[in-house]
């Protein structure tokens, strides 16, 4: 079974998790969702997910990709150890990672990005320049195993971008 791992914690945008979340299961992936802690997690806007697994739980070998989606729950995602930990397995494996608005926060703290060309919200260009990253303000940039995008709006981009690198 092919499978893809989506972090989650609180205050995550309700777009940038629900849509990937479906749409890869359209795909035929089954989809793992994981958090600081196993449990519920609200949105900015209170729509709540589930994290079946935490992050220390899960195996990078059990997935085919990972995505994070924005927010401000990247802000939190990454000051965990094993989420940072999990962010540098995929780029190690060279599988593909999805990071959509605030999500490059994650990257930029598992210091992943350096040399990469990518895109994000406008608000941490900086952030993500800082941490090495090529930034560019574009609707979506695959580069080095990494799919970027800055926005909800950018989202039917950002997932045809990573079901086309899942061939």
């Amino acid at each position: 079974m092919k499978k893809i791992l989506i972090f989650t914690a609180d205050v995550f945008d309700d777009r940038e998790f629900i849509y990937p979340f479906y749409r890869v299961q359209e795909a035929g992936y089954e989809v793992d969702v994981a958090g600081p802690e196993k449990g519920k997690y609200k949105s900015k806007n209170g729509f709540e997910n589930e994290a079946n697994l935490a992050f220390s739980d899960a195996k990078t070998e059990d997935y085919d990709a990972l995505i994070i989606p924005g927010g401000y729950a990247p802000d939190k995602i990454r000051t965990s150890e094993d989420a940072l930990r999990l962010t540098k397995e995929f780029k190690d494996a060279g599988k593909p990672i999805a990071m959509i608005c605030h999500a490059g926060w994650v990257g930029a703290s598992a210091n992943v990005i350096d040399g990469v060309k990518m895109t994000s919200t406008p608000t941490i260009k900086d952030d993500m320049i800082n941490a090495g990253a090529n930034w560019v303000d574009e609707e979506v940039v695959v580069d080095k195993g990494f799919i970027t995008s800055r926005k909800p709006e950018d989202l039917p981009a950002f997932m045809q971008a990573l079901l086309v690198a899942l061939q």
